[in-house]
């Protein structure tokens, strides 16, 4: 079969700014095809992905054939590399992965659209988690469509970016001294995001025949050796002993991490990754071998081609710090204003020697104690975090302002009220580049 120009296609990437999305279109962008992308939101996808035309698609608006004409216009094959880990208040995984895919299939099975959909190990109706079995849901849809169709399925990803399960593994690898992991025995076997980026690319080409194919390296590695390897490549220094977390304890923080996630939180300690994990990443390289004569980077290999820089190390630590810092701040500032409604009297006594009458300084304390509260709360719901942040960091310059000029003296008190309002304004600052989510 003749290789196919990919100048002369025009390509539509579903979730096109996400982790897998991003390279493939970058990819195919340098490959010479004519590139669109579908995003969730059009600022952020052209600051990710500047230069490339967008159009804007929530994929559970999308339910029915007709919904996706519009986008359709002019495309020539669908990348579908839009997906979700686990339903939240953000996505309903039943309607992303499976109802809006068969729309999709409908639309371009009418078009004679061809679609390469990223689907994932262990995508099987029976399989142990609902984002397993709605994936597979998706696939077998497009199957039944009888659009031209590749459904690749990956491994453990590992790219030059960081996302869900590589966002975990770099983040497991900044632990400093010791490496702790709940199931280091699992196995796991990986594929590098060039040679993912390039079976995309060899699909749309004509060289890789229509089927489903699992995109994993030969040979299985544990999850201790994944992360092993992580580390060596982060450059940080080898774990002085290991910690196997017992599973009563992974439970809880996926729980925990589950329940976060219905306040904007999407970490990949959710109990959806940590079955996964579990249950081991494995899958068949042998019927992409039998097509294509060849096979996918060693974990090693897919390591040694990666640049690793200092950001890098920088973003792992600030992935592992977050959480921290997040509760942190928001401990702060939920104690302070209690501490201000508990000690109503002393701290309204402060304004009252001031020259504050007794009404107005109660006011004024029962109001900045509830607005600090508030602040300590809003930070930990995901859409208001970067917008508390900066009001966090604007009201302590009010206070300290305002503390200046009524009561210079409490900069030399022994407890120093003032002097630790600075690391907190400071730490404010630092969690804002910790919350860009790409």
């Amino acid at each position: 079969m003749p290789r196919l120009s990919l100048s002369e296609q025009h390509v539509l990437v579903l979730g096109a700014y996400g982790f897998i999305g991003a390279a493939v279109t970058r990819t195919l962008q340098a490959e010479g095809a004519s590139v669109q992308g579908a995003v969730r939101n059009l600022a952020q996808g052209a600051r990710i992905l500047p230069g490339v035309p967008l159009k804007q698609a929530e994929m559970r608006d999308l339910l029915h054939t007709q919904d996706w004409l519009g986008l359709l216009e002019n495309v020539d094959v669908v990348v579908n590399c839009a997906g979700a880990l686990q339903d939240n208040a953000k996505d309903d995984l039943e309607t992303v992965h499976h109802t809006a895919i068969a729309a999709l299939a409908n639309a371009c099975a009418d078009q004679k659209i061809s679609i390469v959909q990223i689907s994932a190990i262990g995508a099987e109706p029976a399989a142990s988690t609902h984002f397993l079995r709605t994936k597979a849901a998706g696939d077998q849809a497009l199957r039944a469509s009888g659009v031209p169709l590749w459904v690749l399925k990956p491994g453990l990803v590992i790219g030059q970016t960081d996302f869900g399960g590589t966002a975990l593994l770099r983040m497991l690898a900044a632990v400093p001294w010791v490496q702790p992991l709940a199931y280091p025995n699992t196995p796991v076997q990986c594929v590098g995001m060039p040679d993912l980026c390039a079976t995309v690319v060899d699909a749309i080409a004509g060289d890789l025949p229509q089927g489903t194919y699992d995109l994993v390296e030969d040979s299985p590695h544990s999850l201790s050796d994944v992360v092993r390897h992580t580390r060596q490549w982060l450059g940080f220094p080898a774990a002085r002993f290991s910690v196997s977390l017992p599973p009563v304890m992974t439970k809880a923080v996926a729980a925990l991490a589950d329940g976060l996630a219905w306040f904007g939180w999407r970490s990949p300690l959710r109990s959806t990754a940590m079955t996964v994990m579990a249950d081991g990443v494995i899958g068949d390289p042998a019927p992409y071998r039998a097509a294509t004569g060849r096979k996918f980077s060693p974990l090693p290999d897919i390591y040694a081609s990666l640049p690793c820089a200092r950001e890098h190390r920088l973003t792992a630590r600030m992935t592992l710090l977050m959480p921290m810092v997040v509760a942190t701040l928001s401990l702060f500032w939920v104690l302070s204003g209690l501490f201000g409604l508990s000690g109503l009297s002393k701290a309204s006594g402060v304004l009252t020697g001031a020259g504050w009458s007794t009404p107005a300084a109660t006011v004024a304390v029962v109001f900045l104690s509830l607005v600090d509260i508030v602040l300590g709360l809003a930070i930990l719901w995901r859409k208001w975090a970067t917008r508390a942040c900066w009001a966090q960091f604007g009201v302590a310059v009010i206070y300290m302002g305002a503390a200046t000029i009524t009561s210079p003296e409490f900069w030399t008190d022994p407890l120093g009220p003032l002097v630790k309002i600075l690391p907190a304004m400071v730490l404010s600052l630092v969690a804002l580049p910790m919350l860009a989510s790409r």
